[in-house]
């Protein structure tokens, strides 16, 4: 089974996106349940341009799974994307400096969710004492853009697509400001159980 597991550079106002970092780090972990599948990773630059080239060759190499990342700084909780919208910000250049010009990603098209089982996901990462939510509202940014496009272009190879948004990130002791931040390992440990959740939904709508 492939699994593609993605994440962002840095975008204006964010000069380290932990996304990337964490992408990585579950590409190296070694456990019986991820042993009999191919793990690749892919950072996206944080712009429109290169979510557009490079989702083609990406599901050229036919991934069964697709595991998307971003960063929700604002937000206090791991987020489960239950759908995309068809909407783009006006206001928020991405990492180019480019505005788009229209506020849909296409004309009269609709919300698109994918089939994974959010509920199950959510009690994964919430058996591993991360705060966690399901969400209705991805944004209006390259996260939303690329989630959406993601499930456009999933076609009849039916992969299955999640996009999970993670809050600031650190990776040593905890300080006052950082009190809406989450631990990087736990935060690794937690995702790592999501995805197991997501190998055994694949092999569920397989044998089907």
């Amino acid at each position: 089974m492939r699994v593609l597991i993605t994440g962002f550079g840095p975008f204006p106002g964010v000069p380290f996106n932990p996304s990337a970092v964490l992408v990585k780090a579950l590409a190296r972990r070694r456990r019986p349940a991820l042993a009999v599948i191919a793990r690749t990773t892919h950072i996206f630059a944080t712009t429109y341009k290169a979510v557009d080239r490079d989702l083609p060759k990406l599901f050229a190499q036919k991934p069964d799974i697709i595991l998307m990342f971003g960063l929700a700084g604002s937000r206090r909780h791991v987020c489960i994307e239950t759908r995309a919208r068809n909407a783009v910000s006006l206001l928020y250049p991405d990492a180019s400096g480019h505005r788009p010009k229209r506020g849909v990603i296409v004309p009269g098209g609709l919300a698109l969710q994918s089939p994974a089982p959010f509920v199950g996901l959510l009690g994964a990462l919430r058996g591993r004492a991360i705060p966690a939510r399901l969400s209705r509202d991805a944004g209006r940014y390259l996260c939303n853009y690329a989630y959406w496009r993601a499930l456009d272009s999933a076609g009849h190879e039916h992969p299955l697509i999640q996009f999970v948004h993670i809050p600031r990130v650190r990776f040593g002791p905890q300080r006052q400001r950082q009190s809406r931040s989450v631990a990087f390992r736990p935060l690794v440990t937690a995702t790592e159980q999501l995805l197991i959740a997501l190998l055994a939904e694949k092999r569920r709508q397989s044998r089907r």
